[in-house]
């Protein structure tokens, strides 16, 4: 026999065995019951048979599920990203502001209103040095916030030091629903630092008409 027919015979060998051993380790032992069980001995007394299985409990109503704790570490973080974004948002605002109207040369004007039944505002003419900046139409909210003490930056520029002359242009309603337009001027000085400069809109009850004035803050 040569080597490759051995090798054949030695697994098949192998194989045999195996399949041997495992009919073996599956076929009941000698006196064994149908089931495999061991009968008892005689004369020995004979031993209760195991209960029956009780049927499985019905399952448990699936409940909610409290999220993990890494959700809800990672929604921490979010929040605190949204955070950051709108205070460096703010931050990045006021650079730009500080960078196209710096202090030495900055001008604001701003609007505000205290009236009653006089005038209802519907827009705002500015113009300094005789040329136009700024042109703004209300809306009624935005009118209406006025009224209620908000005040509004209608213009932001730059200004070179000395004498200037600002005109403002007020259109709305007067009294009895008449269009109404009115004017207002006033001459500033710019020095170094930034000027600010108020268009008032106040009742003159005396007269039962609407007063429009130009404010300088020093």
């Amino acid at each position: 026999m040569n080597f490759k027919s051995r090798v054949v015979s030695i697994m098949l060998a192998g194989t045999l065995c195996a399949w041997s051993a495992a009919v073996l380790a599956q076929a009941p032992a000698a006196g064994a019951g149908p089931n495999g069980a061991t009968p008892p001995a005689a004369g020995a007394p004979a031993t209760a048979a195991a209960p029956a299985a009780a049927p499985d409990a019905p399952a448990a109503a699936p409940t909610a599920e409290t999220p993990p704790a890494d959700f809800k570490t990672l929604d921490q973080e979010v929040q605190g990203m949204k955070k950051d974004v709108i205070d460096l948002n703010k931050d990045l605002f006021v650079l730009e502001e500080e960078l196209l109207f710096p202090a030495n040369t900055q001008v604001a004007v701003y609007v505000s209103m205290d009236v009653g039944a006089f005038f209802a505002l519907d827009s705002v003419t500015v113009k300094i040095d005789n040329k136009q900046v700024k042109n703004y139409l209300y809306t009624a909210r935005e009118a209406d916030a006025l009224l209620k003490g908000g005040v509004q930056q209608i213009y932001l520029g730059n200004l070179k030091v000395g004498k200037h002359e600002l005109v403002a242009f007020f259109t709305g309603k007067g009294p009895v629903e008449r269009d109404y337009r009115r004017g207002a001027t006033v001459t500033f000085d710019k020095g170094v630092g930034a000027k600010y400069l108020e268009l008032k809109i106040t009742d003159k009850v005396a007269k039962h008409q609407p007063e429009f004035t130009i404010k300088d803050w020093e």
